[in-house]
């Protein structure tokens, strides 16, 4: 029997604010299977963390859904979740709150938010998450969103971003569980869709189209590979299995280096023009002399020979005074209308007049 303990994960879809109801049905779970409690608890997007009315104004949900929920009392201290809970941002959160923690940060105790793209690791496995839906118009501007939120930031504020899902794919180590608000593009293809078309019949007509689903989500979920993949968004429970392609010997690493070539045997008969011959042991061959009419000789044991009357130097050369053709003129200006204006020499400005002195009283 094994010493390890078994990690245990809840999923929930999206929150919409019960987070009283969501807590009591993963209680209820426990008990029918004669558990403990979970370890961890992944709400997949609209978790409507709404702290007062204020975040309200800023939901982008109609008037008539506009409810505080549940989250105040987590949020005040009152309650307290009663296991380790993580979210995504869907497309119904109260924006101001969640703007504050672009990068991932508590709202709640024991309550995390895993901000626009993130990884996390608990223990041994590792979740990366992205939040948002996807609108193409939206997809490669930057974050320009700023408080107070308009209508149209409300809506823009939790549309995916390239810039985020560049982060998750710039990863290089195993992921466990993905998980995204809205689904992959694509992945109703990989389940028993006919009984999807029967829970929703209008995702046939998106899927023909391929409108269906989040690409960016697809992005990832093809670079990352994780076991595990959970989305929410679509209100309805449906399970597909992608299988991928394995991996080819052409784009596995090369675990060993090459081995070296053979050095080539050295050649007794090759000569080097440049070489450097440092044997000092054999003899050294006495060099020929050779006549420098510029030596001087200091040799004062021998006669003194006769001295020698001294060169008289030659005049100086008169300048070269010869004009540049007319054709080397052209090619210099030629060159010269080439090269940038910066480099042209300045107009000269004309000084003004001096202005008169002012007459002193």
């Amino acid at each position: 029997m094994s010493s390890k303990k078994s990690l245990r994960v809840a999923i929930e879809g999206c929150g919409h604010g019960t987070l009283n109801a969501i807590y009591s049905s993963i209680a209820t779970s426990c008990k029918e299977r004669k558990w403990d409690g979970v370890d961890l608890l992944i709400i997949g997007g609209d978790f409507q963390a709404v702290r007062n009315a204020d975040d309200l104004t800023v939901m982008s949900v109609p008037a008539k859904y506009r409810e505080l929920g549940d989250f105040p009392d987590y949020y005040s201290g009152k309650r307290k979740a009663p296991y380790l809970t993580i979210f995504v941002a869907g497309n119904h959160e109260a924006a101001s709150h969640l703007a504050e923690l672009h990068y991932g940060g508590w709202v709640a105790p024991n309550i995390y938010y895993m901000g626009a793209a993130n990884v996390l690791r608990l223990g041994p496995i590792r979740i990366a998450g992205m939040s948002g839906i996807w609108k193409g118009h939206d997809y490669h501007k930057p974050h320009h969103e700023r408080l107070p939120f308009n209508k149209s930031d409300t809506k823009s504020f939790y549309h995916v971003r390239e810039i985020d899902v560049r982060k998750l794919l710039q990863l290089r180590t195993q992921v466990d569980i993905g998980i995204s608000h809205d689904w992959p593009r694509g992945i109703e293809k990989h389940g028993n869709s006919s009984l999807l078309w029967k829970m929703k019949p209008d995702f046939q007509r998106e899927s023909k189209d391929g409108s269906l689903g989040n690409p960016a989500a697809d992005y990832v979920l093809n670079r990352l590979r994780p076991p595990y993949w959970f989305s929410a968004h679509l209100h309805c429970k449906y399970s597909a299995v992608k299988r991928f392609a394995p991996p080819t010997a052409e784009s596995q690493p090369e675990t060993s280096a090459p081995e070296p070539a053979p050095a080539a045997p050295a050649t007794a008969a090759a000569s080097n023009p440049d070489e450097i011959d440092l044997d000092m042991d054999e003899e050294e061959v006495s060099a020929i002399p050779t006549n420098n009419p510029d030596e001087i000789d200091l040799d004062l044991d021998e006669e003194e020979a006769a001295p020698v009357a001294p060169a008289v130097p030659a005049a100086n050369p008169a300048p070269n005074t010869t004009e540049p053709s007319a054709e080397e003129e052209q090619q210099t200006d030629a060159l010269r209308s080439l090269l940038p204006s910066t480099f042209s020499k300045p107009t000269p400005l004309s000084k003004p007049p001096p202005a008169n002195p002012s007459p002193r009283p």
